[in-house]
């Protein structure tokens, strides 16, 4: 790449960056949300929908639409009197979290990220971290609705059934371990799927512990979903018919501990599953969208949070094969084979007994 086309390249990620942030706002504010419920607005009516100062939301309505995110209907008439839309094809990126092609999540991620950025300046210098909730809520929700969708439609309608013994199990009244639950969707997902199940869920934040259990609750799934916060590194012993682990262990301090810990609570002849990041088997230096998304996100996020723990493997967002491999095998399993489950982020992995 020559130096202008190098420049190019960085111009648009400038820009990338700035409809980013600004979806952050839309997200946080409820803006998208309320275009959505009252169609057209003005920059007032805007304003008056969501509490917004109304000069603030003019120049936000006018930046989305000269990003082209929201279109205005005659840009001709005074300023206070231009009426913004949201399509409805951008809504169903922007403000319908049960679609699978909601994006604002991983705006929310991404702003949670940006205002840390003095705490990780200082992680890099010193080789400390940034743990999970100094981030605070914005990360945490948008961590657990970026990936509702998939865990609400496709995780018990595609991805469980595509494994005819976990199918079976499940259908017929199994018992499943969610290891690292965070905000419960996979669990909720699961029970909606398989009404004869029952989930114990488990994660070490609180507040994520907390918000799932409203969450199973708000489905009717309180009799069959159930959330602790405990290290499931540390629980003893179990009887489950599957246990997973969902997009969750590149982020633990201590991988292999938790992988034993999992392998106690699987009965025998049961699965232990881990979806994870699908990135490359190696390093090559230019890689494609998804590698670079998950290095993006190990800077940010996931590093420093492995980093803040002390004698943390610090693994990062990209765990690559053959280090799951390599801790599967220190934990007492065999093996791990990789399952014929598509989809462009999330690689799916059995771990042999």
């Amino acid at each position: 790449m020559d130096t202008d086309a190098f420049l190019d390249h960085l111009f648009d990620s400038a820009l990338g960056a700035f409809d980013t942030l600004s979806v952050y706002i839309g997200d946080q504010l409820g803006l998208y949300e309320a275009l959505r419920q009252h169609g057209a607005l003005t920059a007032d009516g805007l304003a008056k929908h969501t509490g917004m100062h109304p000069r603030y939301a003019r120049e936000w309505l006018e930046q989305q639409s000269v990003a082209g995110i929201l279109t205005v209907e005659d840009a001709a008439v005074h300023a206070d009197d231009r009426r913004f839309v949201l399509p409805a094809e951008h809504a169903a990126v922007l403000a319908d979290r049960d679609s699978l092609t909601f994006f604002a999540p991983f705006a929310r991620i991404i702003g949670a990220a940006a205002i840390q950025l003095p705490a990780l300046l200082e992680a890099y210098r010193t080789g400390g971290g940034v743990g999970w909730s100094e981030y605070g809520e914005a990360m945490r929700t948008g961590q657990a609705d970026a990936n509702r969708p998939l865990f609400l439609h496709a995780l018990g309608t595609d991805w469980l059934p595509s494994l005819p013994d976990v199918h079976r199990r499940l259908s017929d009244g199994g018992r499943v371990a969610d290891v690292g639950c965070g905000d419960g969707w996979s669990s909720v997902g699961i029970a909606l799927a398989y009404p004869e199940a029952t989930v114990d869920g488990f994660d070490l934040d609180e507040a994520s512990v907390r918000a799932a259990t409203g969450h199973a609750a708000s489905y009717g799934l309180a009799d069959r979903v159930r959330f602790q916060a405990v290290d499931a590194g540390t629980v003893a012993q179990g009887d489950y018919d599957l246990v997973t682990a969902f997009e969750c262990v590149h982020d633990l301090a201590d991988p292999v501990g938790v992988l034993a810990g999992m392998r106690r609570l699987v009965k025998p002849g049961g699965t232990v599953l881990v979806m994870d990041e699908r990135v490359p088997e190696e390093f090559t230096g230019p890689g494609d969208p998804v590698e670079q998304l998950m290095y993006g996100m190990s800077l940010l996020i996931c590093l420093p949070d492995g980093m803040s723990h002390d004698g943390s493997r610090a693994t990062g967002t990209v765990m690559r094969p053959a280090t799951l491999r390599g801790y599967a095998r220190e934990a007492g399993f065999s093996d791990v084979e990789v399952l014929p489950i598509e989809n462009d982020l999330f690689r799916f992995d059995r771990l042999v007994a």
